[in-house]
């Protein structure tokens, strides 16, 4: 194994030529080099259409038990450094990539990809066609997998049988792993104008702070919290972030929502959030076929007609019809955004009090900016109720 150094001293990537193999729980096999960490690792086989921001996304906590397939041809260019993570760590099961950069190039970088790969033993794979792969995906769907290399390398039936035995990620229950267990604030940057309890379900670091750049006062609180632990803070607004798992699963969540729609409180959902809504009103779930992933996604804001390009991460999707406004236990309510690719639900509103939500994600630290916007008319749904609080 031989390594190498930039200019900057910045170690280059390892080069090894450790074999590695990806399986697929249909019996399709490619074939690569180690990357990262060398060992086994099993996950959802899903791809990502993001040309940059590989750091974001392997730190965004949605990404539990998934293995990733990076759709860019060249990964890890600008290294990695110590100030874009989402999270304190890597969540991503396995990472896959075609052709892994030699030497990182950028000012901020501290190492490698592939060095904090193995820092963090994530176990990856280069070196194969990435564009087939995707193809595959693409006609068969997200499916299990497993990533094999060094000493874990064995006969192929046997390593399917391996991946076979893995549990989908259909039925998965995952937002409670990834939450904090300690509920924290984030204070507001400036001028202190709301307080927003904000349920974290896999929450991304970048969200908080887009509502703190607002004069939010963020309030983080763990999975598990209680509506009581919700009002103790005493919020103008609450909050459903980002998570990974089938929503199908999220009974806490769906009674805390329930709980916080009951009480008129302005409320804002994101990705998790948005099909936690959708399971409130009454909306049924479901999983895609391979999935959104990426940060190039067209979406619609059917309440103003303007298309945004988007990032994206999920599986599943609430089953709400596009063409009527629904009534719901709630009020009203009907979908806001809608994907241009497929027509799947990226978003809902209700139209008789204060909450919406939708799939993506507007706080996309690596971009597009596009939809930053939401987080400005939740604060004008907060402003609104209480300033007719205050006129009562």
């Amino acid at each position: 194994m031989k390594t190498g150094k930039s200019e900057t001293g910045i170690p280059a990537a390892s080069g090894t030529r450790i074999p590695a193999v990806l399986v697929l729980e249909d019996g399709r096999t490619f074939r690569g080099r180690a990357y990262g960490a060398v060992g086994e690792t099993f996950g959802e086989a899903v791809f990502s259409t993001g040309m940059t921001g590989y750091q974001e996304m392997l730190t965004d906590p949605s990404y539990d038990r998934q293995i990733v397939v990076a759709t860019a041809p060249q990964i890890g260019n600008t290294g990695w450094n110590d100030e874009d993570d989402e999270s304190h760590r890597i969540w991503v099961s396995g990472y896959v990539v075609r052709d892994p950069a030699r030497i990182p190039s950028n000012w901020r970088a501290k190492r490698s990809l592939d060095a904090e790969l193995a820092a963090q033993n994530i176990v990856g794979i280069s070196g194969i066609d990435t564009r087939a792969l995707t193809r595959h995906l693409r006609e068969q769907g997200a499916m299990r997998s497993g990533i094999f290399s060094g000493e874990a390398l064995a006969r192929e039936a046997e390593l399917v049988a391996r991946v076979r035995a893995q549990p989908p990620m259909k039925g998965a229950s995952l937002y409670e792993e990834v939450a904090t267990k300690e509920a924290y604030v984030v204070p507001a940057i400036g001028e202190k104008k709301f307080t927003v309890a904000a349920v974290d379900l896999g929450i991304k670091g970048m969200t908080p702070h887009r509502m703190a750049e607002r004069g939010i006062e963020v309030h983080v609180l763990p999975a598990t919290a209680t509506a009581e632990d919700v009002y103790a803070v005493n919020p103008d607004g609450v909050f459903f972030s980002n998570g990974p798992g089938d929503p199908a699963t999220a009974e806490g969540p769906v009674t805390l929502m329930t709980a916080v729609l009951e009480r008129k409180t302005p409320l804002f959902g994101i990705c998790f959030g948005n099909q936690i809504l959708g399971r409130a009103l009454g909306f049924g779930t479901y999983k895609l076929k391979y999935g959104h992933r990426g940060i190039n996604q067209p979406v619609q804001d059917r309440t103003t007609g303007k298309v945004e390009v988007t990032a994206h991460n999920h599986g599943f999707a609430v089953d709400a019809p596009l063409d009527r406004v629904s009534d719901t236990p709630f009020g009203r309510a009907e979908v806001s955004h809608v994907c241009l690719n497929d027509n799947v639900v990226e978003g809902l509103q209700l139209l008789d009090q204060p909450a919406f939500s939708v799939q993506y994600h507007p706080e996309a630290a690596a971009g597009p900016h596009d939809a930053a916007y939401l987080f400005d008319r939740f604060t004008s749904l907060m402003n609104t109720v209480l300033m007719e609080g205050q006129r009562a």
